[in-house]
């Protein structure tokens, strides 16, 4: 059994709050009596709320990690619809379930961040053959405690300061940790010959990867900068935000590459979802009314992501489309590979 201070090193020696879960999870299997744990998060389309199992795992061995980029949003479970998740997290405090007896088996359910963090929620299940002792609580309580101080860290240096999306610097982390990596993987799939052991079967059963990169920008946004001045140009960059996180899906990567040039990173299995979602967030940001300035608009742009790409060559894509979409009018959405099948670029484009 490793020791506290060996999992207080693991949770902080990390780069990646997509791997602090696992982490946190394997601690407290490590150094508590439970035999399983479960972390949901809430995930969010629109104004629709669901729960998702990132992590499930048995102190016996197994379990389940999920990324949630591709998950069917459709098949969680509505948060209202599991009870005892639900008040949880509504009371921000411990909860616990003693399903067979006073004296047998528990759940405790704690809220995986502070009352502070309105967008982030989630919930923590402990499940134990007995009640877990005050030092065994107390423990729970530390580990969240350095849990929630490397999220905020990490999430800090990744954030844009004026908008709270992601920076660039953590698009590029995206494509080099991951998304890469699993367009690589698939494609070594695909190459597998038949006959292969059952970890080659396997691979070569995998959906494919299926990222999209877009590029958004607000419209004659020179205009409004020189009309209404700077604060209300900032004013302007952080609502076209809010708009853009209230529109995206939780699990979608959204950016402000800096000025008026946002960009969304997401997991989708068919170019016309991908094309609506970008309908959908240019048609609210129109509709939207913008304090002192009215109407503004966006042109979007977006491409998939190609193993032989770079965070810089797909954004080069992403703009070629949001420039065609600003030249014919603006407050567009346009898909790179559909003006590349139309003939409106010259150079031929695979398409996933």
């Amino acid at each position: 059994m490793s020791t506290f201070i060996e999992h207080i090193v693991k949770l902080t020696d990390h780069r990646d709050r997509d791997l602090l879960e696992l982490t946190l999870s394997k601690a407290l299997l490590d150094l508590l009596p439970i035999g399983r744990i479960v972390i949901a998060r809430v995930m969010r389309e629109e104004t629709d709320k669901r729960w998702l199992e990132v992590a499930r795992l048995d102190a016996k061995g197994g379990g389940r990690v999920i990324d949630p980029s591709r998950v069917d949003f459709q098949s969680l479970v509505k948060i209202e619809d599991a009870s005892d998740r639900f008040k949880c997290l509504q009371s921000r405090n411990r909860i616990e379930i003693a399903w067979a007896g006073p004296e047998g088996p528990r759940i405790n359910m704690l809220p995986l961040f502070s009352d502070s963090r309105s967008d982030d929620e989630g919930v923590i299940e402990l499940h134990s053959e007995a009640a877990l002792s005050p030092d065994a609580l107390a423990m729970v309580d530390a580990l969240r405690r350095i849990y929630r101080n490397m999220y905020s860290l990490l999430e800090f240096s990744d954030r844009d300061a004026m908008t709270g999306l992601l920076n660039r610097k953590s698009l590029d982390d995206a494509f080099y940790s991951a998304v890469l990596e699993d367009l690589e993987s698939a494609a070594g799939a695909a190459a597998t010959p038949a006959g292969t052991d059952a970890l080659g079967e396997e691979r070569r059963h995998r959906v494919p990867a299926n990222y999209w990169l877009g590029s958004a920008i607000i419209d004659n946004f020179g205009l409004i900068n020189d009309k209404h001045g700077y604060s209300v140009a900032e004013e302007v960059q952080s609502l076209v935000a809010r708009v853009m996180s209230n529109t995206f899906r939780t699990y979608d990567r959204l950016y402000r590459f800096g000025g008026e040039h946002y960009g969304v990173l997401m997991h989708c299995p068919d170019e016309a979802l991908v094309l609506a979602a970008f309908e959908r967030f240019r048609a609210n940001v129109e509709k939207f009314r913008f304090p002192q300035v009215g109407r503004v608009t966006v042109s979007c742009g977006f491409t998939s992501v190609m193993a032989d790409d770079s965070p810089s060559t797909a954004l080069e894509k992403t703009e070629r489309g949001v420039d065609f979409a600003k030249r014919s009018g603006g407050n567009k959405a346009c898909s790179y590979l559909g003006l590349v099948r139309r003939g409106f670029f010259a150079e031929p484009e695979p398409v996933l």
